[in-house]
């Protein structure tokens, strides 16, 4: 990699982690690490160019064949692929395909770009972690490997303590809060080989824990407003991307505040 590369274009893409959710704007829309990373480097470079493909729960089939080519096409200097933990966390999953849909993406978007960075993504501290941990530390193992046969760069968010916190995920459990993809696009940003800004997996002050009441009235509202909608979903066949396009479909120089989906 080189050191404090220049880089004059950026394409994301994913799924609601790289769409941004759960850090939302007074609009409604949601900002989140990927539109903060391509200000800081529109910021040093005039014609800065941005786009960003994901949308919200897309499976990594679906970006390996929609969003992947299209990324591609576009010639970006960087690109951010992350995906495969909406695929992990549904009930039943066949890992190995999960693992060969990332390669093949992987494969796609390696030979277009300057630099292809990877993630092992962030998980929350509690149940649901440890119930999932075993797939996601083969997929996360499988990220390595398939960075060192295509030259990408991987941010580990997984190793984390402070992105594991349950105080920097929204309420929805599953969506990092605005101080979150903030340490997000801090992290690529200095795997990149940019001038770090900020420690971005400083420790958290001390946590107060809540008592029992607030966290009863915390579990209800969850349940209520995330989980059984989750459920219902899944039981359908839907997806909450349906029908959903890209927040930034076109590579078109970076303005702040500019097209985004809420």
């Amino acid at each position: 990699m080189e050191m404090s590369a220049q880089y004059t274009s950026f394409v994301a893409v994913g799924d609601s982690f790289t769409e941004g959710m759960s850090d939302a704007l007074p609009d409604g829309s949601y900002r989140g690490w990927a539109d903060l990373l391509a200000a800081r480097l529109a910021a040093r470079t005039p014609g800065f160019r941005y786009a960003n493909l994901a949308v919200r729960g897309k499976l990594i089939g679906q970006i390996a064949e929609d969003q992947a080519p299209a990324a591609a096409a576009m010639g970006a200097d960087l690109v951010t692929l992350v995906g495969g933990l909406n695929d992990v966390l549904r009930p039943k999953c066949d890992v190995a395909r999960v693992c060969a849909l990332l390669e093949e993406a992987a494969a796609r978007l390696a030979p277009s770009c300057k630099q292809l960075v990877l993630m092992r993504s962030p998980g929350r501290q509690g149940p649901v972690l440890e119930r999932f941990r075993p797939r996601m530390e083969i997929l996360f193992d499988h990220i390595d490997d398939v960075a060192r046969r295509h030259g990408a760069l991987v941010v580990d968010l997984y190793g984390s303590a402070s992105l594991g916190d349950p105080r920097l995920w929204a309420d929805d459990r599953l969506h990092l809060t605005a101080e979150g993809h903030e340490r997000v696009a801090e992290a690529v940003w200095q795997a990149l080989g940019l001038p770090p800004e900020a420690e971005w997996d400083a420790p958290l002050p001390p946590p107060v824990p809540p008592g029992w009441v607030a966290r009863r009235t915390a579990d209800a509202r969850f349940a209520r407003t995330h989980l059984l909608p989750w459920i219902g979903r899944r039981l359908t066949g839907r997806s909450s991307g349906d029908g959903r396009p890209p927040k930034r479909p076109e590579l078109l120089p970076y303005e702040p505040g500019g097209p985004s989906a809420s």
